[in-house]
């Protein structure tokens, strides 16, 4: 009798572990609101990225805090910032390797503590050291959340992309949190780790493009950045059919030439096709364009 019983209890277990679940019982992927947000279908979205969440503001440094209250004061844009990451393993906002450049410290980022960073001054652009410290990045992310402020995280270079993901899941901060990747490798990671993430991907070309919808992820999760030179309208025009907003870079030489000849040419490359610009101007190319 003790033999059938069991037996009973085996296979109704094994029946269990194989059965699959009813429709509906499948767990629901939470998916980003910016996945409804940026649409070319919409035209409710900011068109402005800040790079390195403001460069070249007197009194305010890049990827601090601060800066970007700043800036959100007076204009309506998406905030581009770098995530590094501490000895001790805490994200931070740092563009570079070492905290030379950006603060009155000394040393590698991987080599130093958060309690040792914090201990540093930001330094801005023009070597004035202000009174602001490097930021953690839940944070940014905790401020973001609460005002309704775009990311777009750069996840720089030994830092896990799972790491950064699990930041903005412990933070509550998917709304506000667009992933950068490079390539399509480090677009399909991202995906796989939240595939309810919204994801700013590589698409300089159309042969960039096409690996991109030869890849599992779906169109509804990119955000495509198509370089910091302009690219033919064909391929802005093929992003479009498929319902993909495109980032152009200006950073650098556009931003350059707008400077010497004139910002109306941030209107004219928006024209082309362009919906959001990526600029180290964000003041001069919001008012050129809205």
């Amino acid at each position: 009798m003790k033999r059938h019983l069991l037996l009973i209890l085996v296979i109704g277990f094994i029946a269990c572990k194989n059965s699959k679940p009813e429709e509906g019982q499948l767990e629901q992927v939470q998916k980003s609101k910016l996945i409804e947000l940026f649409k070319t279908s919409r035209t409710d979205y900011p068109n402005i990225s800040v790079h390195r969440g403001g460069k070249g503001i007197k009194g305010y440094p890049e990827n601090c805090l601060e800066t970007l209250k700043f800036v959100n004061d007076s204009i309506k844009a998406i905030f581009e910032v770098d995530v590094a990451q501490t000895k001790d393993k805490k994200l931070i906002l740092m563009h570079d390797n070492s905290i030379d450049r950006t603060t009155n410290g000394t040393g590698l980022v991987k080599n130093l503590t958060y309690n040792q960073i914090k201990n540093f001054n930001l330094i801005d652009d023009f070597g004035y050291k202000t009174e602001y410290r490097v930021p953690l990045f839940s944070e940014v992310l905790k401020w973001c959340k609460n005002n309704n402020v775009i990311l777009t995280i750069d996840i720089k270079r030994g830092v896990s992309q799972e790491h950064v993901i699990k930041a903005i899941e412990v933070a509550n901060a998917k709304d506000v949190s667009i992933i950068i990747t490079y390539d399509v490798v480090q677009a399909k990671s991202a995906y796989k780790l939240d595939p309810g993430l919204l994801l700013s991907v590589s698409a300089r070309n159309h042969e960039e493009f096409d690996r991109l919808l030869e890849s599992e992820i779906p169109t509804e999760n990119m955000l495509a950045f198509t370089g910091t030179r302009l690219s033919n309208k064909s391929l802005y025009k093929s992003l479009h059919d498929k319902d993909i907003v495109c980032i152009l870079g200006t950073l650098g030489n556009l931003d350059k030439q707008a400077e010497a000849r004139g910002d109306e040419l941030y209107l004219r490359w928006k024209n082309l096709g362009v919906d959001i610009l990526a600029t180290d101007r964000p003041f001069e190319a919001f008012r050129a364009i809205n």
